[in-house]
């Protein structure tokens, strides 16, 4: 052997090293209607998001599993249903019912990965808990990161329009002068980007939780002045609208909470500008990965916990089983998504993101009970065959407790509470997308009722509901 060979061989590593696993940025947003998020919106601007849906697949029917926070989150996080996890309200911990469940950001780590979270991702009181860990889950993480911005010091000076209920739930707002990078959300991005910065040698799952858009809107007022208030339309009521569905399925009550049109347009100018604040950080996060040379190698998931409400039905924010506020923005885009540019209209759910992420990454050690399914064949070609519905709850409290379960095909939506003793209801969203023409009691429709129903009720209790 030639010396130059000999030395050749020596400096070699031991092992030949595989591909780079590949990296995964998880961009959460809080309480973001579902047809603002990268939609090309007539009047919401979201270039960011625009730019982002053009590197991946976009999903047009995507639907939490619960309309609420913390149980939203932690049923994606365990990849379980609210009902195996028994999480139906802001207090309850997962962890209390199943303590030795493999969450998703583990199984990353179990997989030699560093797992960070800034931010919401597990659930906070939003904005209570700002600069907390909130209900967070620390064996799911390396690093966990809390910003507390200057939005916080600026609450005494919200208008609020709803002033009996707290800020969490309140139509409530304040254009600010401070600047994008001092607001809890700007400190997000930029501690993500460290983030990026210091651990871009090593495969990552990065976890950046948005606040905004929910309340208490507040934003730089440069976003505010994007949307003047005077101009933007609001949703319009017909008669009827709110005695479509049964009592339970309202959680908005009056109709938009009393307020007048004038001030419906200044909280739509005041939701749209925290919209624009939080895209305009996710494009912050996109210009990092371009920057490092890690755009290339990184799968990235944009989503909302659940949809919201903007005046349809009456109905402002979440808690219902109503399109607004089931359907939520998706976009699954970079490293490993075939398809570019495209859409896809096949119903899809949160549970859905686990086995995703696990198929993408190529994880071992994944858990074998997850009750979603591999979107990768919808990522390669979002058109392909698929027939899975989705199914979403909610809880109503009060003198007693009645359970809403609805759920969603590519045509149908079909709901019941308290397994129909307290009522039903039917929508087929070809000939009624407005939701406003109730098909549980027509005769006509009585077969496939019965269908959907079967289907909903084997779904639900194969994931936990007695």
């Amino acid at each position: 052997m030639k010396r130059r060979d000999f030395l050749s061989l020596a400096a070699a590593p031991l092992f030949a090293q595989g591909p780079k696993k590949r990296n995964v940025l998880f961009i959460a947003t809080d309480d973001l209607a579902p047809t603002l998020g990268c939609y090309r919106h007539p009047i919401v601007k979201t270039p960011n998001l625009d730019r982002l849906a053009a590197r991946g697949v976009l999903f047009d029917r995507a639907y939490t599993q619960f309309a609420l926070s913390s149980p939203s989150r932690s049923s994606l996080l365990t990849g379980l249903g609210p009902d195996t996890t028994q999480v139906h309200d802001l207090q309850k911990h997962f962890r209390s019912v199943l303590p030795d469940v493999m969450t998703l950001p583990q199984c990353f780590q179990k997989n030699g990965y560093f797992a960070a979270r800034v931010g919401k991702i597990y659930h906070y009181g939003n904005p209570g808990q700002i600069g907390t860990d909130g209900l967070d889950d620390a064996p799911s993480w390396n690093q966990r990161i809390n910003p507390r911005g200057i939005d916080k010091d600026e609450e005494p000076k919200l208008t609020n329009y709803t002033p009996g209920r707290g800020l969490g739930s309140a139509i409530c707002f304040y254009d600010s002068p401070a600047r994008d990078e001092e607001h809890t959300d700007g400190m997000v991005a930029t501690e993500i980007i460290k983030l990026m910065e210091r651990h871009r040698n090593d495969p990552f799952f990065l976890a950046a939780g948005f606040y905004k858009p929910h309340c208490p809107y507040i934003a730089p007022k440069k976003y505010f002045d994007m949307y003047p208030a005077e101009s933007l339309p609001t949703y319009s009521m017909v008669d009827g609208e709110m005695n479509v569905a049964p009592e339970w399925a309202y959680f908005t009550k009056p109709a938009h909470w009393g307020m007048t049109k004038q001030q419906q347009q200044k909280a739509l100018q005041a939701y749209y500008a925290t919209v624009s604040f939080m895209d305009a950080n996710v494009g912050r996060l996109l210009g990092a990965l371009d920057r490092l040379g890690l755009a290339d190698n990184t799968s990235i998931v944009f989503w909302s916990d659940h949809g919201y409400g903007l005046g349809e039905h009456g109905q402002w924010m979440k808690q219902t089983v109503f399109e607004a506020s089931t359907r939520i923005p998706l976009l699954f885009a970079g490293a490993g998504v075939r398809s570019r540019g495209k859409r896809s209209s096949r119903t899809v759910e949160m549970l859905d993101f686990y086995p995703t992420l696990a198929d993408l990454c190529g994880l071992d050690h994944v858990p074998s009970n997850l009750h979603g399914a591999s979107l990768k064949p919808l990522l390669d070609n979002p058109q392909a065959k698929w027939d899975r519905p989705a199914v979403s709850q909610v809880r109503r409290g009060g003198a007693k407790t009645v359970h809403g379960y609805s759920l969603r095909t590519e045509r149908y939506r079909y709901t019941e509470w308290a397994d129909g003793a307290e009522g039903y209801e039917l929508y087929d969203y070809e000939a009624d997308p407005r939701e406003l023409k109730n098909l549980a009691a027509d005769a006509r429709q009585e077969k496939l009722r019965r269908q959907l129903q079967g289907r909903l009720r084997t779904i639900a209790r194969a994931r936990g509901k007695t």
